[in-house]
């Protein structure tokens, strides 16, 4: 079976990456990869989005792989150091998302809530700043993929079950649960980018 130019182009530049022909902060120049391969600029183009387009599902998958190893780590701190107003306030985000017409946004800003309640109860700076930074990535690729199609209430219900584990300070059923949480919204992302940055070339 023949296959199209941008694909040729596609597995030769993958190659040459592979093979450190192209290192990692070589700049590219389309014009010596035309020469080199043989193949058009409008290929060579097409290849070159691909390459990114894959880059960018790796990176994806690796945040999620670390936010489901440091979540449940401070799902476990948070038990044993949590006092009876972090779960209080967990509980009121809870309630909060119960509201009649509560919109995806707002359901998103409890999610968020919630896990910062768990942060803070962890009492670890280190781990708060990372997750931090990791679950703004995660919020913004939610925004950017699935804000208007994925209902987040299932999200919201997976925060009652954490927050009645943490209450009787039950940390592995809670790190179990959250690992769980994120797994699940790994696997929604990753469907909803693959969907939107789905290559022809497949």
């Amino acid at each position: 079976m023949s296959i199209s130019l941008s694909q040729q182009a596609y597995l030769q530049i993958r190659d040459k990456i592979v093979r450190l022909q192209l290192a990692p902060g070589d700049v590219i120049r389309e014009d010596v990869l035309q020469a080199e391969l043989g193949i058009g600029r409008t290929p060579i183009r097409e290849a070159l989005q691909r390459l990114a387009r894959d880059q960018f599902v790796t990176e994806l998958s690796m945040l999620y792989e670390t936010r489901a190893i440091l979540e449940p780590y401070a799902m476990r701190l948070a038990a044993v150091r949590g006092k009876q107003e972090h779960w209080d306030a967990m509980a009121a985000a809870l309630e909060s998302s119960r509201r009649p017409n509560v919109s995806n946004s707002d359901l998103m800003r409890i999610d968020r809530r919630c896990h910062e309640i768990v942060w803070e109860a962890a009492n670890n700076r280190f781990l708060t700043d990372t997750l931090d930074m990791m679950y703004a990535q995660s919020d913004r690729l939610w925004h950017l993929y699935i804000a208007d199609v994925e209902d987040m209430r299932h999200a919201l219900e997976e925060h009652t079950e954490m927050y009645q584990a943490l209450s009787v300070g039950d940390g592995d059923l809670a790190a179990k649960l959250a690992e769980a949480h994120v797994r699940a919204f790994d696997e929604e992302m990753s469907l909803a980018v693959r969907k939107n940055l789905g290559s022809p070339l497949n």
